[in-house]
């Protein structure tokens, strides 16, 4: 997989575009004035603040209990509103879409474990390199390993040297859910080449949070039935899965996935706010200078990629017209 198809696959839609094809005019909308870098930023605004406000349900519901209230409060929404045809799929098709919803529930039950001992910023800066890691390796290019090899040089500054600021076992589960991401990656891809619209997300998301429920209960029981507990897991539901995944969807029609994917780059900055702002979680100097190294990686990564895709277009052009 190359890295414009990485690109939009983390917008967690299902429905990855074309790196280089032109971006379809979408209807204006309510939330088309925004433009589309207007929606991915504000996407990303919504899960980095969701997420924060995860972290803040915790004490209340535990992480786990945060994360079934999440898959099974957005598998409630988007199958209502997607209504995904159950019939006509063949077993290859539901074997994906199953897969797709347990690496969806592990990658969300993974960074949630870690969120709960690392601060917010770092967690997803670790989390990024699972995607940054895919890209490098599905390219022959030796200019990608240079930004593998910067975006290790921030991961290296973030642990201070051997991760003694930070919990190990919140880092191994940072980790754990980049592996989750790029597998997420793979299958979100393949999941909306075989389902139409979002209905392989809606059916995704319903099987994980049928596998997570019971881990959910299991640590938190009644404690999940509290109203205000519900109601916030409602909202963190909305804003890290519903509102984003649609926010997204609207501006991958409308935006190359190279310029999308440096946009999603910016994510671990986001997410360092949000966890200043919501959680009163400051960073280092050291800190803040690792999550720019990550995010000045995964940029030059994408461009690379997305430099490569013209060339080769624009290497193919001349043999289309001899053929015409």
């Amino acid at each position: 997989m190359s890295i414009p198809e990485a690109a939009a696959a983390p917008a967690r839609t299902g429905t990855p575009a074309p790196a280089d094809a032109e971006p379809a005019a979408g209807p204006p909308g309510r939330f088309g004035s925004l433009g589309p870098v207007g929606l991915v930023l504000a996407g990303g605004i919504s899960v980095q603040f969701g997420g924060a406000l995860a972290v803040s349900l915790m004490p209340r519901a535990g992480a786990l209990g945060v994360v079934a209230l999440r898959l099974l409060v957005a598998a409630i929404v988007l199958l209502v509103v997607c209504r995904p045809r159950l019939r006509g799929h063949s077993r290859t098709d539901w074997g994906t879409v199953v897969v797709f919803g347990i690496t969806m529930a592990a990658m969300n039950g993974l960074f949630y474990q870690s969120v709960a001992r690392i601060p917010l910023g770092p967690a997803v800066t670790l989390e990024v390199l699972g995607p940054l890691a895919l890209s490098v390796l599905s390219s022959r290019r030796a200019l990608n390993f240079v930004w593998a090899g910067l975006a290790l040089a921030g991961v290296f500054l973030l642990g201070g040297g051997g991760f003694g600021s930070l919990d190990p076992l919140g880092v191994v589960f940072a980790l754990g859910a980049g592996a989750m991401w790029a597998a997420y990656i793979v299958f979100s891809a393949r999941t909306g080449r075989r389902f139409p619209q979002a209905d392989g997300l809606a059916l995704a998301m319903a099987v994980g949070a049928v596998l997570f429920l019971p881990l959910g209960l299991a640590e938190s029981g009644a404690k999940l039935a509290d109203p205000v507990t519900l109601g916030l897991g409602a909202a963190v539901a909305l804003l890290s899965s519903v509102l984003p995944y649609t926010l997204e969807l609207l501006a991958l029609r409308r935006l190359p996935a190279g310029t999308f994917a440096i946009l999603m780059s910016l994510e671990p900055a986001i997410a360092a706010t949000a966890g200043f702002l919501i959680l009163d979680q400051a960073l280092s100097t050291v800190q803040a200078l690792a999550i720019t190294l990550v995010i000045a990686a995964s940029m030059g990564a994408v461009r690379t990629q997305v430099g490569r895709g013209r060339r080769r277009e624009r290497k193919a052009a001349p043999r289309v017209k001899d053929a015409a």
